[in-house]
């Protein structure tokens, strides 16, 4: 299962603190890229360990996607 926890202070999704990927849980380091498209928003994120993903949430379906890059 795909997770990501948010921090969500105007609205959701603003900022991924922590990643699940493969059952394993992720801590973001750094957000180094975003961006935000008609109904999704998205980021790249580094880990604490030095992992990298592209996290897209879905607006309508209100689904994350995780994706390592």
């Amino acid at each position: 299962m795909e997770a990501v926890e948010c921090r969500s202070d105007t609205e959701y999704a603003e900022r991924p603190l922590s990643l699940v990927w493969e059952g394993q849980r992720y801590e973001i380091a750094e957000i180094f890229s975003r961006w935000r498209g008609p109904g999704e928003k998205g980021f790249c994120v580094k880990t604490v360990n030095g992992l990298a993903f592209e996290l897209t949430y879905q607006e309508i379906s209100d689904d994350w996607h995780v994706q390592p890059i």
